[in-house]
């Protein structure tokens, strides 16, 4: 895809704070025509830039309060494997999201659960030996000061 001009940047902005704007709306906002914003958007769609619309739900008013970080070390390491522990982190509900990173550990994962009791079991069943894992450390959050889903594009 051609690098992102103005157009592209307003609308994906745009779309970033609210994705239920009509198409209509979107483009009165960047000066443009409904069907080139329509247009836009279908590329953007296309070329990956735009992955998917959703709506952002709380999760503590969904049952959902606790939140871990949780670093993985793997007991063994090979392209295989790492997908393979990929693979399973994308199964589970619980885990929003998974990095492969560097460092001493092998990946981060952001867990959200309804209860200790439920983290509890969720490392029971996923850290197990059978799942290629080492160790892993889980640091709870507190507080959440800040949580932004828009990826600045200026």
């Amino acid at each position: 895809m051609a690098p992102l001009d103005r157009l592209d940047t307003q609308i994906l902005t745009l779309l970033q704070q609210d994705a239920s704007l009509p198409v209509r709306t979107l483009a009165e906002r960047v000066h443009s025509s409904p069907a080139t914003v329509q247009r836009r958007v279908a590329q953007l769609r296309e070329s990956g830039v735009l992955l998917k619309q959703v709506a952002l739900v709380d999760r503590r008013k969904v049952g959902r309060a606790l939140t871990a970080f949780v670093s993985v070390e793997l007991d063994k390491q090979n392209d295989a494997l790492l997908r393979a522990f990929e693979q399973r982190m994308l199964a589970e509900d619980d885990v929003q999201a998974c990095y492969e990173v560097s460092g001493e550990f092998d990946f981060l994962l952001i867990v959200n659960a309804p209860s200790m009791e439920h983290y509890h079991a969720f490392t029971r069943a996923v850290f197990s030996s059978n799942n290629n894992v080492r160790n892993f450390k889980s640091t709870f959050a507190m507080h959440c000061a800040k949580f932004e889903t828009a990826v600045p594009l200026v």
